[in-house]
């Protein structure tokens, strides 16, 4: 299933407890979440794994950041998730940052997190079309590179 990357009003998620059964990679334990955001900070927002211990993840919608990303979900990852149309999916993609230092942040493209807009229920994903991205996407393209 091909997923839309459409950006979520940003109200409609903040702050609700929302469930990632099988938690992220590394984190099985944390199966419950909230996405939070600061006005100012967009368009990265924070996912607030709840479990043991509390975990902070920056994110991104990739739409309008990532041009010509198209996720594309497994049959089954769609299925475990009671996705039906497209445009229930949010796509979350973990931003990191390597040294501290923001020129280098790079953007999972490869392991998306996909969040059913209807139920709260979330999932992170291999994309069936991973072959076309990169776990290390640079979000700033330095002026070296482009010659």
């Amino acid at each position: 299933m091909k997923v839309s990357s459409e950006v979520l009003n940003a109200d409609a998620a903040s702050g609700h407890l929302l469930k990632l059964p099988k938690g992220l990679i590394g984190f099985p334990d944390h199966t419950s979440f909230e996405l939070l955001y600061q006005p100012d900070q967009l368009p990265f927002r924070w996912l607030r794994l709840i479990g043991p211990d509390t975990v902070h993840f920056v994110v991104i919608e990739p739409n309008g950041i990532v041009p010509e990303y198209e996720p594309e979900l497994f049959d089954e990852d769609a299925a475990a998730l009671g996705l039906v149309d497209p445009g229930d999916a949010l796509v979350l993609n973990i931003v990191s940052v390597s040294h501290g230092e923001p020129v280098t942040a790079t953007v999972n493209l490869v392991g998306p997190i996909i969040i059913n807009r209807r139920t709260g229920i979330a999932r992170q994903v291999v994309l069936s079309n991973h072959g076309r991205y990169n776990a290390r996407h640079p979000l700033v393209v330095s002026e070296t590179s482009n010659s």
